[in-house]
């Protein structure tokens, strides 16, 4: 198993364009969110697990799962909300499991969303790498990609642990309210520190 980092911030963050500066370097990325996407594609075996336990109609005609319904659902009802995770955790842990056992990068980095509030990841990860930045900006990156109302992605922040718990629990942290350049630059100093961590390891 490769050294890894765990890589995690609030909705909003930056946490893709951050992988994505770090794959560039050379890193390698497993993004979780990414496996959850595929594992309930077409006639993925989470999709049929999925229309058994809620209902034929969180299936879509090609055995994709309904995403917007099923959304609504885990968002409304905390017990769909557990059941759901009940079924698609433990096949997207194996899947990154998986995955960073066959890569061949000098180090990892794991995209997860909600490393802390999962808790099933942090033993798979060696150090935790939080995107921080500004609230307002979060919401206009949201509303702009999502198309959400601003009512809606509050209560999807305030479901999420707060930002400034989540860097009170990381090793590192890259703020994200400059421009692309500054992102850039401190995925950079974060690269060679990764690669003698990976090394000395």
């Amino acid at each position: 198993m490769p050294f890894a980092v765990g890589l995690t911030g609030g909705i909003g963050s930056g946490k893709t364009t951050v992988a994505e500066l770090f794959a560039e370097l050379g890193a390698g990325v497993v993004d979780t969110d990414e496996i959850a996407h595929a594992l309930t594609g077409p006639g993925q075996a989470a999709v049929g697990e999925i229309a058994r336990r809620f209902g034929p109609q969180y299936a879509t005609a090609d055995g994709t799962m309904d995403r917007t319904r099923m959304r609504k659902l885990a968002f409304e009802d905390a017990r769909a909300k557990k059941d759901l995770e009940s079924i698609l955790h433990p096949l997207i842990r194996r899947e990154a499991e998986r995955r960073l056992a066959n890569s061949t990068a000098p180090y990892a980095i794991l995209v997860v969303p909600l490393l802390f509030e999962s808790g099933t990841y942090q033993t798979m990860v060696r150090r935790v790498l939080v995107v921080d930045s500004d609230q307002e900006t979060r919401i206009e990156r949201v509303r702009r990609r999502n198309n959400l109302s601003r009512e809606e992605i509050l209560a999807i922040m305030a479901a999420q642990v707060g930002q400034a718990e989540r860097v009170r629990r990381s090793d590192d942290v890259i703020r994200n309210d400059g421009d692309l350049a500054a992102l850039a630059a401190q995925v950079a100093a974060l690269h060679r520190k990764y690669l003698d961590l990976a090394a000395e390891s």
